[in-house]
């Protein structure tokens, strides 16, 4: 014996509904901002990353060549990186250099005039407090 199928056999109520679409509403509160957090932290971890990555060729190429290049593209022609890393703002262009200021980074140096260092050209603030540019 077959039985027909009523009207409350056939689907989900409004209510049922409701209730399913708020707790993926929910769900999607709490994970989106997690989500966006650990985007930001990649992205400074990078920053670190091409940070320490810049300044240390920066300073091996002064040592090798007994002077400090004269900019970033130096150390691209020289072989001591591949490509210019991105700073945090997704581009290669906006690195602020420090240039020297008479600062002998070796005995043998014989040149003082480049860079020695660099930065984040971005004005924006990082999750320590800091802006990136004083990393």
């Amino acid at each position: 014996m077959t039985r027909s199928a009523t009207a409350r056999d056939r689907g989900f109520t409004l209510i049922e509904v409701m209730v399913v679409i708020s707790v993926i509403l929910i769900l999607l509160g709490v994970a989106l901002p997690i989500y966006s957090h650990a985007l930001a932290r990649k992205r400074e971890e990078n920053l670190r990353r091409n940070l320490e990555t810049l300044n240390q060729m920066i300073f091996q190429y002064a040592l090798d060549k007994q002077k400090p290049p004269q900019s970033l593209d130096d150390l691209k022609s020289a072989k001591y990186l591949e490509t210019i890393p991105e700073d945090i703002t997704g581009r290669v262009d906006t690195w602020v250099t420090e240039p020297g200021d008479g600062t002998i980074m070796s005995l043998e140096q014989k040149d003082t005039d480049g860079i020695i260092g660099v930065h984040s050209g971005s004005d924006k603030i990082g999750s320590n407090g800091k802006a990136y540019s004083t990393w």
